[in-house]
C-alpha cells in the first residue's frame, strides 16, 4: 500500500500561536514544533524569494531528522517567465535545493502555474523544457486553468512520470475540474478551500480562509483511498492556512485515515481548540 504523508502549505504564521503552536512559542521554534505534528511540509516562501542553500540546510537541522519537504518553484519559473533568463533562474534554484535533494528529504518541487498560464503551443514547449531542465529532481505540476486538463497533457505527464496535482478549490468556471488522475508513482494533493466569493478578490488571506467540514474531509478520505491503489506515495497539503485551519483539517484527515486503516497512529495538536478559529 502507498505511504500517505499529510501536512500543510506553510508553517511560519504568527496567527498559528494559540490554535496550533502553544502560547509563547517563538517564531524560531515553529518548525521544530510543526515537525512533531506532521510528517511533511510544503514551503511557499521560495515562490517569493529565491531560496538559498544555507537556509534550506538550516531548515533540515531545525526540523529534526524526519520531516520531508515539498518546495514551490520561484515565480521566475512559473509566473514571471523570461525567455532569455529562466534557465539562469532555474540553475540558481537547483543549487539552492541541493541540501534537501541530497538529504533525500525532498518530496517534490512544485511548479504552480497561474490562471493566466494558458494552454498554448508556446507554454507547452516551455513546460517541456522546464521539466527536462529539472531532470532527476522530483517534481509536480499544478495548473489553475481547466484547459490544461486534457488527454494530451495527461499522457505527457504519465510519459514523464510527473504528478499532475489533484486540487480542491472553488467550483467556478474555467478553474480545474475535480479529478484524481494519477500520472506518476507520487500522487500530490493540494486543498485550497472553497471560498467562491473571495477567490477572484485581492485579499489573499480571505481567499484561503476556509474550514473544511468533517463531511468534506470524509469525502477526501474516500478519494485518497482510491488514489493509493494507483500510486506508491501520496502527499497531501492543506493550503487553507488562515488561523490554523489547515492544521486543524490536516489533523482531522489523519484521524479519519487512521480509522479506516490507511495510516498508523499520528500525533495530536496538544492545544487544539485554543484561540484562533475552532469552528
Amino acid at each position: 500500500m502507498a505511504e500517505i504523508l499529510i501536512g500543510t502549505s506553510g508553517y511560519s504564521y504568527t496567527e498559528w500561536v494559540g490554535p496550533v503552536y502553544p502560547e509563547g512559542t517563538k517564531q524560531s521554534e515553529y518548525l521544530a514544533y510543526y515537525s512533531g505534528l506532521f510528517p511533511t511540509l510544503e514551503l511557499n516562501f521560495s515562490y517569493y524569494n529565491m531560496p538559498k542553500p544555507q537556509n534550506l540546510a538550516k531548515m533540515l537541522t531545525d526540523a529534526g531528522p524526519n520531516l520531508t519537504f515539498a518546495i514551490k518553484a520561484h515565480k521566475t519559473l512559473t509566473h514571471e517567465i523570461s525567455p532569455s533568463l529562466w534557465e539562469n533562474e532555474a540553475q540558481k534554484y537547483l543549487q539552492a535545493i541541493e541540501p534537501m535533494l541530497g538529504a533525500g528529504r525532498l518530496e517534490a518541487v512544485l511548479f504552480q502555474f497561474p490562471y493566466s498560464f494558458k494552454y498554448s503551443d508556446e507554454n507547452r514547449l516551455y513546460l517541456d523544457k522546464l521539466l527536462k531542465y529539472f531532470k532527476g529532481v522530483p517534481k509536480a505540476v499544478e495548473f489553475r486553468k481547466s484547459d490544461w486538463f486534457n488527454q494530451k497533457v495527461l499522457d505527457g505527464m504519465r510519459k514523464r512520470e510527473v504528478p499532475l496535482v489533484s486540487l480542491d478549490m472553488p467550483d467556478l468556471a474555467k478553474l480545474p475540474p475535480s479529478m484524481d488522475v494519477v500520472t506518476a508513482p507520487l500522487a500530490y494533493i493540494r486543498l485550497h478551500g472553497r471560498n467562491n466569493e473571495a477567490w477572484w478578490g485581492k485579499d489573499e488571506h480571505e481567499k484561503y480562509n476556509y474550514l473544511y467540514t468533517d463531511s468534506e474531509i470524509n469525502a477526501w478520505a474516500s478519494r485518497i483511498e482510491r488514489i493509493v491503489q494507483q500510486s506508491k506515495r501520496v502527499v497531501v497539503y492543506f493550503n487553507n492556512h488562515p488561523f490554523g485551519k489547515a492544521a486543524k483539517n490536516a489533523q482531522t484527515l489523519i484521524k479519519i485515515l487512521e480509522k479506516i486503516g490507511l495510516l498508523l497512529g499520528g500525533k495530536e495538536m496538544k492545544n487544539e481548540g485554543k484561540g484562533g478559529s475552532s469552528s
